[in-house]
């Protein structure tokens, strides 16, 4: 048996940020040793639709979601079975079943081995569902299949699953819910120890979802002299001493979501970390406190809230610029399904396509629906301002002589040559195209 397992790009072009994509490796390690695997990135290669295998698995995103379709149908029509996963179809999967044989709801550990089995009888179902949320203990991350492939030098890592917080734009919350969950801290400092890397980045949404095992974690990473990156709530900020323990244990930059400037749009999408620490000028606190360990700021930021107008874009890029972020991105706010949001504005009938992730004339970085301070167009146009605005090599020379070190200079440009590059280009593209 053939396994033909690919990550679809979500347009044309190939990608110079793409890190190893953990799904697959999750996957590769739950398969038998006996049944072939192969696996292609289109984000770093051409897709062949004429590859021999006898199923097709697709890990699927809304974003990737119409190029997903195109080469599955591509197979089908060859007679290959087609089984796709992740947020997107879980979500949706009388449409994801639209263009494949099977759907993988939820998790793929619980239910992986057993729709292998159903294949080597012939009996594929066409849904597949995790009932529970299982421990993380024993997951084998089997990163053979990426040997050979250009990745940036810096390992994915995963400690947990799921956030403490329910952000109405957010998918992760409306995938695993309340439920959260850490791996073993050996099992995880095994791992980074058979890295061929001392870069890794924390995949989490939210490292910090337990205090005492993610201090478990730090001291475990101490003796190995890893440099570490990952995403935090602001709450983290204000711990001074889980801070230290940040900055003892080599994290060099933390991405942190700041979301929006304005109080009320903070409360509107649920944003309590941030509203905590609003009025006590807890955004430039936080700032100081991790710049003041050497720990560099990716900061996120969301417009198109209500409480945002045309004049939102330039006070927020203004903002990232003065505080010398190490990077930032400006995003239009998201309409992605299985979300409150997605829910709430379609109720409200302000989505401009229900299904923007497959409309012909959708293109990357447009607003996705009408918003309550001004038109789509704005919205759209004031996003990439903000992003070519931060993006300028102006702004990077003063971000960088004002924040980094010398230990982080290659990384500061580096990371930022690939951004602007990333950002510029995709803006405009049709999804799928490829």
């Amino acid at each position: 048996m053939r396994i033909l397992f690919v990550r679809p790009n979500m347009s044309a072009g190939r990608s110079s940020d793409a890190m190893e994509p953990l799904a697959f490796a999750i996957l590769a390690g739950l398969t038998p040793s006996e049944i072939e695997r192969k696996f292609l990135d289109e984000r770093l290669e051409i897709i062949p639709l004429d590859e021999k295998a006898d199923l097709l698995a697709l890990s699927v995103e809304t974003f990737t979601a119409r190029r997903a379709y195109q080469i599955a149908d591509a197979y089908r029509e060859r007679g290959i079975p087609v089984v796709m996963g992740g947020f997107h179809p879980t979500f949706l999967p009388e449409e994801a079943l639209e263009h494949a044989d099977a759907v993988v709801i939820g998790d793929a550990e619980e239910v992986w081995p057993r729709l292998l089995e159903d294949l080597r009888l012939g009996e594929l179902k066409k849904t597949y569902r995790s009932e529970k949320a299982s421990p993380l203990d024993g997951i084998i991350f089997d990163r053979s299949i990426f040997q050979g492939k250009k990745y940036v030098p810096i390992s994915p890592v995963q400690f947990g699953r799921g956030c403490k917080f329910a952000c109405d734009f957010c998918s992760i919350n409306a995938f695993y819910g309340s439920t959260l969950r850490q791996r073993p801290v050996k099992e995880v400092i095994e791992e980074i120890r058979s890295l061929k890397t001392r870069n890794i980045f924390f995949v989490d949404d939210n490292l910090f979802v337990d205090e005492a095992k993610t201090r478990e974690l730090l001291e475990s990473l101490i003796p190995l002299k890893v440099r570490w990156g990952c995403q935090i709530s602001m709450d983290v900020a204000s711990n001074p001493a889980l801070l230290d323990l940040m900055k003892q244990s080599g994290c060099m930059v933390a991405q942190t979501g700041f979301e929006s400037l304005n109080k009320d749009n903070l409360g509107a999408m649920g944003k309590k970390a941030n509203l905590k620490h609003f009025d006590e000028g807890g955004y430039l606190a936080a700032i100081e406190a991790l710049r003041k360990r050497g720990i560099m700021i990716y900061g996120t930021f969301v417009l198109g809230y209500d409480y945002d107008t045309p004049e939102s874009f330039l006070p927020t890029v203004a903002f990232a610029r003065k505080n010398k972020f190490f990077l930032a991105n400006f995003n239009p706010l998201m309409t992605m399904p299985g979300t409150r949001l997605f829910k709430r504005l379609k109720e409200e009938g302000r989505l401009i396509h229900e299904q923007w992730w497959l409309a012909p004339d959708y293109r990357y970085g447009q607003a996705m629906f009408q918003p309550g301070g001004m038109t789509p167009e704005q919205l759209t146009a004031g996003c990439f301002l903000a992003r070519r605005r931060f993006n300028a090599f102006s702004s990077l020379l003063a971000r960088f002589f004002s924040s980094a070190n010398l230990r982080q200079s290659f990384l500061f440009f580096l990371a930022n040559l690939i951004s602007r590059r990333e950002i510029l280009g995709k803006q405009g593209h049709r999804l799928g195209e490829n």
